[in-house]
């Protein structure tokens, strides 16, 4: 079971709470890859009644078929967005529900006769769910640090956006404990956690046991490589890929662990095609 929580992350929590007073909407991020998982549950516990967005970021790597449907998943309780942060698309739908949030509160000022003000909005998510990537595309500029990393975003940070929406930037933030086993799995796998803190090999093998579970010639197609349908475990799987792509030690040995951190950074790239590692259903 993979347990992290770094202290930075205890003080982040701190900050997140004493600025939710001040904020009037949340736009919570989470990985189109794995909608459950990349969830914070701790946040459904501090936000309380706070109106809230939720953005469906990096599209681009996940089935669409599949992110339509977390999308009316979520949808029943919040607005939801599927967004690409990294070309813009789905943005324009966001600040409509962002402005449209603004006029209803805008609208309550008024009637108790206080002047209209620009809404603050807080952006928040686990790490690597591309908040930063989310908030440049929104100001226009690069007001925010990216990385394909958790932990880049280590301060808060006001943005302007434009002259009547302020933007609060937080640090991702994990929860202390992950009782379920693949949500730690795949939190790892799509680098809401340090690659230094988990198993690469085991990781990778979960990885192959969910993607052969979608569909075996996935791997097929990527690697050149042919499986018997239902006949491997993964760990023989990961030899193949390994084999096929040159991760070899003295003597022609397959280095397991250079083919495990090959065939996750090729998850993560988008070159195994566009997969959900989560389906939404009855047991979420």
């Amino acid at each position: 079971m993979i347990q992290w929580y770094p202290g930075h992350m205890a003080k982040s929590r701190r900050i997140l709470e004493r600025d939710l007073k001040i904020v009037d909407l949340v736009v919570e991020v989470l990985d189109a890859r794995i909608p459950y998982s990349s969830q914070n549950p701790d946040l459904a516990e501090l936000l309380g009644s706070k109106k809230k967005i939720i953005v469906l970021n990096k599209m681009d790597l996940a089935d669409r078929a599949i992110s339509e449907r977390w999308k009316n998943y979520f949808a029943r309780d919040h607005p939801v967005v599927l967004v690409n942060s990294l070309t813009g698309e789905g943005i324009k739908e966001l600040l409509a529900f962002i402005e449209a949030e603004g006029r209803e509160i805008n609208k309550a000022l008024q009637e108790k006769g206080r002047n209209k003000r620009d809404i603050r909005i807080m952006v928040v998510g686990i790490p690597n769910v591309g908040k930063s990537a989310l908030i440049n595309v929104l100001a226009g500029v690069k007001y925010a640090r990216t990385g394909n990393k958790p932990g880049v975003t280590r301060g808060r940070q006001w943005i302007t956006v434009r002259k009547d929406i302020q933007l609060l930037d937080t640090p991702g933030i994990l929860w202390p404990k992950f009782d379920d086993e693949d949500v730690g799995y795949r939190l790892a796998l799509t680098g809401a956690i340090r690659d230094e803190v988990f198993d690469e090999e085991a990781a990778a093998c979960k990885l192959i046991e969910y993607i052969t579970g979608i569909d075996e010639t996935i791997l097929e197609k990527a690697y050149d490589i042919v499986l018997e349908a239902g006949q491997e475990i993964p760990y023989d799987i990961l030899g193949k890929v390994g084999q096929r792509t040159g991760c070899l030690m003295s003597g022609g040995r397959i280095d397991m662990g250079w083919a495990a951190s090959r065939l996750i950074n090729d998850f993560r790239r988008g070159k195994l095609g566009s997969i959900s590692l989560e389906v939404p259903g009855d047991d979420i």
